[in-house]
């Protein structure tokens, strides 16, 4: 088993942890939580595809909805 250890914020963590429980079975990458801000996480999913760069494509996705832009003013 290939893994890779992920630390982060708790906030970040916790939405890593339920991206993978909205995950069917086969594609569970979580493979275990070591601490409040450190995961070991697969590298691939079943199939060959590379697991940490959809997750970073969750977490830009996540982080750009939840990231207050004040309206632009137009001089």
């Amino acid at each position: 088993m290939h893994g890779v250890l992920l630390e982060c914020d708790i906030p970040t963590k916790e939405y890593i942890l339920r991206l993978n429980e909205d995950q069917p079975a086969s594609r569970k990458f979580v493979i275990e939580e070591l601490d409040d801000i450190r995961l070991f996480v697969s590298t691939e999913f079943p199939g060959g595809s590379k697991v940490l760069e959809w997750l970073q494509r969750q977490l830009t996705e996540f982080h750009d909805q939840n990231t207050y832009q004040p309206p632009r003013r137009d001089a």
